[in-house]
């Protein structure tokens, strides 16, 4: 698991074009359209456009990418409300990681789902996949980025976000308990792939809470490694006194002068150095 959120890590890295700039506002805007059709059409958009693994297989090859954009609420208040807040935690996520790494989290996640929603037709009649399981998993990463962010529960209520993604995941572990077997082996598929790439994703994390409880050991990191966190906790420190988060070793630039400019830091400078997009690959590394 680690070396795959290090090869990620790395892939990100080294292909920071490969992502879709604001990705969320794109499936969002998409989404609301589909609803809106939905209203003229008493819900035939979705009919057309909803996952159904034997429909796929007579043809309808479509339906592996249009159940992203497919409403999972009829009501008009409720789908606004929704629609607003996966827009709002989708670009708090990708203006932590950068479009590439977001990008690749959104669109692995939904590959994953399919993936073994497939598989499992070949044993169960059909099997859910919907994309209000993986905004519900968007979510849980924007709480594990951002734990302490407040959002308001049914619009009154203020809860850190941790504590609602412990809510999704308790919750989410009693329905399936309550599940038959058959209604579980048609929704647990997906759901797996689901969480895997969180898993991914998210290892360095996950590892460190689990090694806290004592359920894990964590491995011995090297000397480079160590520095490198321990001069990410004192950056992070740092930035919030100075009013910005990124700034550029060669030229200066911070994310606050230039919002739209990418930036990155490197793996393999001593320390913590950030670097805008037009010198991450051209500038000589730190070596003390």
């Amino acid at each position: 698991m680690r070396k795959l959120c290090d090869a990620i890590d790395r892939f990100c890295l080294y292909h920071p074009r490969f992502g879709i700039p604001n990705l969320m506002c794109y499936v969002v805007f998409i989404m609301g359209a589909v609803f809106i059709l939905d209203l003229f059409s008493s819900g035939a958009a979705t009919n057309m456009l909803y996952f159904d693994a034997n429909l796929i297989l007579q043809g309808e090859l479509w339906r592996l990418v249009t159940w992203l954009f497919t409403p999972s609420n009829t009501s008009v208040f409720w789908v606004v409300i929704s629609l607003s807040f996966y827009y709002f935690i989708g670009t708090a996520v990708e203006s932590y990681w950068g479009p590439a790494k977001f990008t690749l989290f959104y669109l692995s996640g939904a590959v994953f789902m399919v993936a073994l929603a497939m598989l499992s037709c070949l044993f169960v009649p059909f099997s859910i996949v919907s994309s209000y399981d993986l905004n519900r998993v968007l979510f849980l990463a924007f709480a594990t980025l951002y734990p302490d962010a407040l959002i308001r529960f049914y619009l009154i209520l203020p809860i850190k976000a941790k504590w609602l993604a412990a809510l999704y995941v308790i919750l989410t572990v009693y329905d399936l308990s309550r599940m038959g077997l058959a209604m579980m082996a048609m929704t647990l598929p997906p759901l797996v792939g689901l969480w895997f790439v969180y898993a991914v994703f998210f290892w360095d994390r996950i590892a460190d809470l689990l090694a806290e409880f004592g359920f894990a050991v964590r491995r011995q990191n090297s000397k480079q490694t160590i520095h490198f966190k321990s001069a990410v906790k004192q950056q992070q420190k740092k930035a919030k006194e100075q009013g910005y988060r990124h700034r550029c070793e060669i030229c200066g630039r911070t994310d606050t002068e230039y919002p739209d400019l990418q930036f990155r830091y490197c793996s393999r400078c001593a320390g913590y150095h950030c670097f805008c997009q037009d010198h991450i690959f051209n500038h000589t590394h730190f070596t003390e």
